[in-house]
């Protein structure tokens, strides 16, 4: 009875091993798929566009060629954002750079104008975000301590766009804004974190009371003389960083009133006959000769309604998403994968600054594919 039994353990042994080694192999990698071809995920076509933004960079000025000085320093952030969503750390080295090179054009990132300022305190935040080198959030909050000394009492509040003092507008008060939110959440002491909260809301409080936020929920570009709404252009990119700045603000603070304020001003873009068309693709007013700035104004919008969206998930911005998205990837051209300021054919001139601009969008549909599980959100 005792020699059956093991008989019988020896043949069940066998034939389970026979079993696994016809039935459990492990089946062999399928190979990737090309980053130009048609089923390619948004991260690997990112990818392809972000290689030709950096065919413009120079490493003696640590900017851009072919774009400004803020423009380099949106650059830079679409760099790091691409960076933060794909989980890359290639562009360390460039981030390094930038901070040394770029200050023999302006020591401490300090100049004429707020809004620069602005601009790159929020790129270092980024790069802090990614790398946690201390040097990056000091070398914002330096920035932003210049930005602060632009405060006054003219029309009851809010900083100046430059230190010529003449004009208070939407755009360096919404940078002001979004820098104090963001290093609020990011500050090292209870102390610092209030002086950050502190200036972020009273920021906010003035601004919301400034009358640049119009009756269409739109901001305008500044104010006047009389300190009303001087009715200029509601440029994407005012929408885009008032909104990102609420955001960023309700991270630090938990007040949903300010994610509400932020959904009015993004509906209210993406229900702009002026923005939109009626294929649902972005377009700036000045399109399609916006000079040196206007070029970089989409790309901003859409960076931060990511923002809006990551904190507060809405359907119609992610479709929104997908169909600028796609709209530019169409554009786009082997091998150099050139993405120019208009987003639907033709898409006129190229340059670093238009690559930037629509690679956010890039970059914000793999940060949404990737947040909902799907290798790409393109159809």
């Amino acid at each position: 009875m005792l020699l059956s039994t093991k008989w019988d353990f020896r043949l069940c042994r066998f034939l389970f091993t026979t079993w696994s080694l016809l039935f459990s192999f492990t089946p062999a990698p399928k190979a990737d798929v090309p980053a130009n071809s048609e089923s390619a995920s948004w991260s690997q076509r990112s990818s392809l566009a972000i290689d030709s933004l950096q065919s413009w960079y120079d490493e003696q000025t640590g900017l851009y060629k072919t774009t400004g000085w803020w423009n380099s320093a949106n650059a830079l952030t679409t760099l790091a954002d691409y960076s933060r969503v794909t989980g890359s750390r290639e562009f360390d080295s460039v981030f390094r750079n930038t901070l040394s090179a770029a200050q023999k054009t302006s020591p401490g990132f300090i100049n004429r104008f707020y809004d620069d300022e602005g601009w790159w305190a929020l790129a270092w935040i980024d790069e802090y975000d990614i790398t946690h080198d201390q040097q990056y959030l000091k070398a914002a909050e330096s920035i932003f301590a210049d930005m602060a000394s632009g405060w006054d009492d003219t029309c009851s509040g809010g900083i100046w766009w430059s230190k010529d003092r003449k004009y208070k507008n939407a755009i360096a008060n919404e940078l002001f804004l979004s820098v104090a939110a963001e290093l609020a959440v990011r500050a090292k002491t209870t102390q610092s974190r209030s002086q950050y909260l502190s200036w972020a809301k009273r920021e906010w409080l003035w601004f919301s009371h400034s009358g640049m936020i119009n009756a269409d929920h739109l901001i305008n570009d500044g104010l006047d003389s009389n300190c009303t709404n001087n009715h200029q252009q509601t440029w994407t990119y005012n929408q885009g960083v008032a909104i990102g700045g609420l955001a960023e603000l309700y991270k630090a603070d938990h007040d949903s009133s300010l994610l509400s304020e932020a959904h009015v001003i993004a509906t209210a873009t993406l229900s702009s006959p002026t923005l939109i068309d009626k294929h649902g693709i972005l377009h700036e007013p000045c399109e399609p000769n916006c000079g040196g700035d206007g070029s970089q104004f989409k790309g901003i919008f859409v960076r931060n309604l990511l923002s809006l969206d990551e904190a507060a998930p809405q359907s119609d911005y992610e479709k929104f998403i997908d169909t600028n998205a796609n709209s530019i990837w169409a554009g786009a051209q082997p091998p150099d994968y050139h993405f120019g300021l208009i987003w639907a054919a033709p898409s006129g001139e190229v340059n670093a600054s238009t690559q930037s601009s629509a690679l956010d969008v890039l970059v914000a549909a793999t940060a949404i594919s990737k947040r909902n599980g799907r290798a790409s959100l393109h159809k």
